[in-house]
């Protein structure tokens, strides 16, 4: 019985605290000033700002834009952006080579993949395996996974182009 008392003494003293600290959260006031919010009750008299009603305000603050350098025309090469380290010439069309060769070879092992996906594909009617003679529909997802699965490889394959076409071209 104590302890029930007790508990039921707790309950109320938490209510009451709860009651409190929402009445003080409700005495707090915000004030808007254009694009500024102030708490500052003597500023928002002196600046004319406005009671803000109906919920808490949340100012995330920002950082400011870089101005993006105009490209000069004809030029589609990407540049760095200001502070990073310079790479010589030789050293970047290295890296673009080893890059190629690496989208090239990326390029290759995806067309490889395409040509067996559809000789396997057989037009929409691959040979049926095991079971799906017995059971229509587990031949009919298997068909529809391969379908899905050409899709993301050409996909692929398009992407890939387009890196290789972003890369300067080879010397």
């Amino acid at each position: 019985m104590i302890m029930k008392t007790s508990f039921v003494y707790l309950l109320a003293a938490m209510a009451a605290a709860g009651v409190h600290m929402q009445a003080q959260a409700q005495q707090e006031r915000v004030w808007r000033c254009g694009n500024e919010y102030t708490n500052n009750a003597a500023m928002a008299q002196q600046r004319g700002c406005k009671v803000m009603e109906g919920g808490n305000v949340t100012v995330v603050q920002g950082s400011r834009p870089v101005a993006a350098a105009a490209p000069s025309s004809g030029s589609s090469a990407v540049r760095a952006p200001a502070g990073s380290p310079r790479v010589e010439s030789v050293d970047q069309r290295a890296r673009d080579g080893e890059a190629r060769s690496v989208l090239e070879s990326e390029l290759k092992k995806a067309e490889e993949r395409q040509a067996q996906l559809l000789r396997e594909y057989n037009n929409g009617e691959p040979e049926k395996q095991g079971s799906e003679s017995r059971n229509y529909q587990k031949y009919l997802d298997r068909v529809a996974e391969m379908k899905a699965e050409i899709a993301r490889n050409e996909s692929d394959i398009a992407g890939i182009r387009r890196e290789i076409g972003r890369l300067p071209a080879a010397r």
